[in-house]
């Protein structure tokens, strides 16, 4: 693999890896955001809690949640896919050793 290859194989692996964690922080800050609406629902009385439900925003919010689940499966697949991709150092290594 020339040099160029190489710079550009490992410029797509970092770019890759700059995505992942990216997804990866965005699905986290969604995970504390719905542990804060949790217990923020939980300090409010029975029947406000119940008009808050009735709401657009909180159908709304609940089928976020659900997309969110879906994604993170997604991330979780794209992540195995990530590991499962030979890294072009290793490929150099295995070069070299030959």
């Amino acid at each position: 693999m020339s040099d160029d290859q190489t710079d550009t194989a490992e410029s797509d692996l970092t770019q890759v890896e700059l995505a992942h964690s990216i997804i990866e922080s965005l699905l986290d800050h969604t995970r504390v955001v719905s542990d804060l609406v949790a217990v923020m629902a939980q300090a409010l009385d029975q029947d406000t809690t119940k008009a808050l439900t009735l709401t657009p925003q909180w159908q709304a919010y609940l089928e976020s949640r659900r997309r969110m689940e879906r994604t993170r499966e997604d991330v979780e697949k794209f992540a195995d896919i990530l590991r499962a991709t030979p890294h072009p150092r290793d490929a150099d290594q295995s070069n070299a050793e030959t």
